[in-house]
């Protein structure tokens, strides 16, 4: 059984700017990554980090699968849809993956509940995320060597060593 993460967030385009490489280098590492997206107009540029990609409506309609061992979500889908919220806060309950949140703010109830947390991408990492990032047509000098999240690590069942570390 190979490690599972999933991010839900509304577009491809965020989830890139936000958090392509660490996907990329999870997906290099063996990782099965998926993501929901409410808008799923064009999935190339998640389709280049080599993450599968869902329907968020779909998804959230349908039975759940097994918990996977990672969860991203974005933090403006997070303050948007309740059932996003509700979801990831049974996961603060149930205390049984890694959580990261996407995006330039924390929702104040999970402000104390998370901390910043790094991820230093791989040169390979950097390259398919300025190809991503290219391909969602969303205009880039260079890729930065740290993405940065407000993340979680809650108990087991979690990978040995995470890739996220204390920022």
């Amino acid at each position: 059984m190979r490690y599972r993460l999933s991010v839900v967030a509304p577009s491809a385009v965020e989830v890139v700017r936000y958090a392509g490489g660490w996907l990329f280098d999870r997906v290099m590492a063996g990782w099965d990554v998926t993501v929901l997206v409410a808008d799923h107009s064009d999935v190339r540029p998640l389709q280049i980090l080599g993450a599968t990609v869902l329907d968020l409506e779909g998804s959230l309609a349908s039975p759940r699968d097994p918990m996977p061992h990672t969860v991203a979500v974005s933090a403006d889908l997070y303050e948007s849809d309740e059932r996003v919220r509700w979801g990831v806060l049974d996961i603060f309950e149930r205390d049984v993956s890694e959580f990261a949140l996407l995006g330039e703010v924390c929702p104040t109830e999970l402000n104390c509940r998370i901390g910043s947390m790094q991820h230093r991408l791989s040169s390979a990492a950097r390259t398919f995320k300025a190809q991503a990032l290219a391909a969602a047509a969303v205009p880039v000098d260079s890729v930065a060597d740290v993405e940065v999240f407000r993340s979680r690590l809650l108990s087991v069942p979690r990978p040995p060593a995470t890739d996220l570390i204390p920022a």
